[in-house]
Order: C-alpha cells, then structure tokens, then sequence
C-alpha cells in the first residue's frame, strides 16, 4: 500500500500479450510503480493509481476548469469514469494470468456537486463478488475530509485471454 510514483503523462497501451504474461495484481502493481505505462484516461483526469491489492484500488484526482459541463460543475462524466476506474481495478486485481474482464454495467449515485473548489478526491473500489464468469464491485468517491461524493456499483464479465 504505497503511494504511486507514476506520472499521469506517463500513459501508454499495453499489449495484450503482455498482460495475459501476469495476474491482474502485478500488471496493476506495476502501473502503479510506472514499470508499465498508465492508462491514456489518466493524464485527461489527472488520474493516479495510489493503492492496489487483492479486491481493491484507489486512484486519486483533483476536479479541474477542463472538466466542466456547461452549467459550472464537474461533469458526472468525470466522476463516473473516476468510479468505474476504481471499481474495474478491484475486479481485474483479483484475475490470474490470462485472465481478463470488460464492464458490462454500472450504476452512479451523485450524491453532491464536485467543483475545483472540492480539491482532492478520491475514488475507492472494492470487490463484492467474484465467481469463474462474473464478478460485482462497489466505488465510492470521496473528498479530502471523507464526504461521500458520489457512490457505484458495477458488473463485469470474465474471460480468458
């Protein structure tokens, strides 16, 4: 459980090759030391990968002016891919080798406005269930004081490579 030395510009795609060679844990483990490359997404959100085990993730962000809709708050988008990060990242932690997954739904509660005023926050996902096809996980999004934010469940599908 340490802090990421990753850099958001530090993103990059991974083959697929590659990532059917490790479990889910060290592929994420490895992004998060910046052995590997981070997600593309990341440098749009500022995303950082800043804890990872088994059936759980936590990226961290900070709200931005880029990231606004048009009536002067953050876009549920922004909060919606922060949760749906976290949450696939508990999932896919918990996946052997030449294993993967994709989402097949989410739902997000948005439970109070996020602006840049909000500063840092987080988003927390941990895995509820996890059998041979299927797997649920819920994420929550903080602020720096702990306010729930917003909150999501999810279901993906498991595949081997």
């Amino acid at each position: 459980m340490t802090e990421s030395t990753h850099s958001p510009a530090d993103t990059g795609i991974v083959s697929p090759e590659l990532l059917a060679s490790m479990s889910g844990l060290e592929y994420l483990q490895k992004m998060q030391r910046g052995d590997l490359p981070g997600m593309p997404i990341a440098k749009t959100l500022a995303l950082s990968l800043n804890d990872v085990e088994k059936g759980r993730a936590v990226f961290a962000s900070t709200p931005r002016i880029e990231h606004y809709n048009a009536i002067g708050t953050v876009h549920a988008g922004y909060t919606a891919t922060l949760l749906d990060s976290c949450m696939a990242c508990a999932v896919l932690s918990t996946l052997p080798k030449g294993t993967g997954f994709t989402t097949m739904e989410f739902k997000v509660s948005l439970l109070r406005p996020v602006t840049k005023e909000t500063g840092p926050v987080r988003a927390e996902g941990v895995l509820m269930s996890r059998g041979r096809r299927g797997a649920t996980a819920e994420g929550r999004l903080t602020d720096a004081n702990g306010k729930l934010l917003a909150h999501a469940t999810t279901t993906c599908l498991i595949f081997e490579f």
